[in-house]
């Protein structure tokens, strides 16, 4: 991982109010150049909310530096072409498209148009970068295919090469690993290190603790909007008020053991 001696991303006192409920409450978080970073935290902590505001679709408070430049007044576009892309917990494929054809799309969206009539005439700098993100997911001998013929796991995956496309300097991943067995998991999280040992900066958010403290560099966890710890994985799997945060979860033993899993996996 390439980190250099500053933040790509910094985010400080960042606070998302909807009438009187702070769903955001004085986030501060720093992501390096390249860098894999985690961010958990049980339901309603206020994780989307979180990725809404540092991509502009939801108003919020605080300072939002992109590679050093302000970007919190920016609309969601401006920050796109500034190089911050994401994912989303649904993913709206493109169900009549090939896999290629919706990474296309993504690359370019004036490739669409009327609807979804068959994208023609791809200029070479627009398909060779739409290729490249389907090679560095894995998905490559799948291009041709719709996305009905994918796996779930290659379908999440098919959603970080449409984020890949545009050649964004960094991902925020909402819950890639939703619905995916402990296999698929496994194999997403492999691709993640990969892309981060590439270059492209991750923010991964996700309930899979094994995921997140598998594959990531540091963590961050939200409880109620707020930051309640920072730290590597190892930090994070012995602080008392991420464990007491996460007790009476049914799961919990289970995120530890495929913390360990991945870990070793990846």
């Amino acid at each position: 991982m390439t980190t250099g001696n500053r933040p790509l991303l910094d985010v400080k006192g960042l606070t998302v109010r909807f009438g009187g409920l702070v769903a955001v409450d004085d986030v501060s978080l720093t992501i390096p150049a390249g860098g894999l970073v985690g961010l958990i935290g049980p339901n309603g902590a206020g994780k989307t909310t979180l990725l809404d505001a540092l991509t502009g679709f939801v108003r919020a408070q605080g300072e939002v530096c992109f590679d050093e430049r302000r970007i919190d007044r920016l609309p969601p576009q401006r920050r796109a072409r500034r190089g911050l892309a994401r994912t989303f917990q649904s993913l709206e494929l493109f169900e009549d498209l090939t896999v290629r054809e919706n990474v296309l799309a993504a690359a370019d969206p004036r490739l669409l148009s009327g609807l979804l009539e068959p994208i023609r005439g791809v200029p070479a700098r627009v398909a060779g970068r739409a290729d490249e993100a389907l090679e560095r997911v894995g998905l490559g001998p799948l291009r041709d295919r719709v996305p009905s013929e994918l796996s779930n796991a290659d379908r999440k995956l098919l959603g970080v090469a449409r984020a890949l496309a545009p050649e964004p300097r960094l991902v925020l991943l909402d819950e890639p690993a939703a619905g995916l067995d402990q296999a698929s998991t496994a194999k997403l999280g492999t691709q993640l290190r990969s892309l981060a040992a590439d270059g492209t900066a991750l923010l991964l958010v996700d309930h899979d603790m094994g995921l997140v403290l598998g594959v990531c560099d540091r963590v961050t966890v939200l409880d109620l909007g707020r930051v309640l710890a920072e730290g590597t994985p190892p930090e994070i799997r012995a602080d008392a008020d991420v464990i007491t945060a996460y007790l009476g979860e049914p799961d919990l033993a289970e995120h530890e053991a495929r913390a360990a899993t991945s870990k070793g996996t990846t």
